[in-house]
């Protein structure tokens, strides 16, 4: 027993370390901001169309993974087939890649003058300085969290309850959404704030693909290079906010 209770007392002052670590700087941004600089940071004109702009943009590379990365998420959990190992890991690897690495190329493959470019601007898509060159950065930095999520919830659900269903006459498209997503729903909303909230964060591959519209990421460190860190300050709590914010909510989901 003593030596249980001596192994959990040296492991709770080393994760203590960690702990301060983390902790420290939050304290430190709440200490150092003034509340009414808050407010007026939520009165200036740049910071509103910079915090529509992101979530605007973050809410529709949301959306798209939803959409797009669902189906898929579910063919990775249900099916077997040739080269699926190759095909999980490289989609994986936007989040291995530094982020203006990821910028690159996006740029590269989707930019005005490339041949994907070329048919997405016909139809009004410019990803160059552009809200839609905002959204596609954030999907592609952002879906994966997404997919990955989403598989784990559809490969936790027992596949008896879809057999099931269909034998008592439901398709497999009313199966899919009467049984298998609202068994799954937890791991799909959880995936989904953490894929708006990483598209939120992103700065790198924004600066190489879309600098403006501003998105607040990119307003943070405008502010602190032309004004200080004193500037910044307010923004950073707004976020740091935000992000706790965010956080609970993902608790709550997991813990019902």
């Amino acid at each position: 027993m003593r030596r249980v209770e001596s192994l959990f007392l040296t492991f709770s002052i080393l994760g203590s370390i960690i702990v301060l670590i983390l902790l420290i700087p939050m304290i430190a941004a709440f200490l150092m901001t003034n509340p009414i600089q808050v407010g007026e940071a939520l009165m200036d004109l740049e910071v509103l169309n910079a915090l529509s702009t992101t979530f605007t943009a973050a809410a529709a590379a949301t959306v798209s993974a939803l959409l797009f990365g669902t189906p898929l998420a579910y063919i990775l959990a249900r099916r077997d087939f040739a080269l699926k190992n190759l095909l999980e890991s490289l989609l994986n690897v936007p989040l291995a890649i530094p982020h203006s690495v990821a910028g690159i190329l996006v740029l590269l493959a989707y930019h005005s003058r490339s041949s994907i470019g070329e048919i997405l601007s016909r139809i009004g898509i410019v990803v160059e300085d552009s809200f839609w060159g905002i959204v596609l950065a954030m999907l592609f930095v952002s879906a994966p969290i997404f997919i990955s999520s989403a598989r784990s919830g559809f490969s936790m659900i027992d596949e008896t309850f879809e057999h099931v269903a269909r034998t008592l006459g439901a398709g497999h498209f009313k199966t899919f959404f009467t049984i298998t997503i609202p068994l799954a729903s937890r791991s799909i909303i959880s995936g989904a704030i953490v894929t708006w909230a990483r598209a939120v964060s992103e700065v790198g591959a924004l600066l190489i693909v879309a600098p403006y519209p501003k998105s607040i990421a990119l307003l943070v460190i405008e502010r602190f290079e032309a004004f200080g860190l004193s500037a910044a300050i307010p923004i950073t709590a707004l976020l740091l906010l935000i992000g706790i914010v965010v956080v609970l909510i993902l608790n709550y989901i997991s813990r019902r």
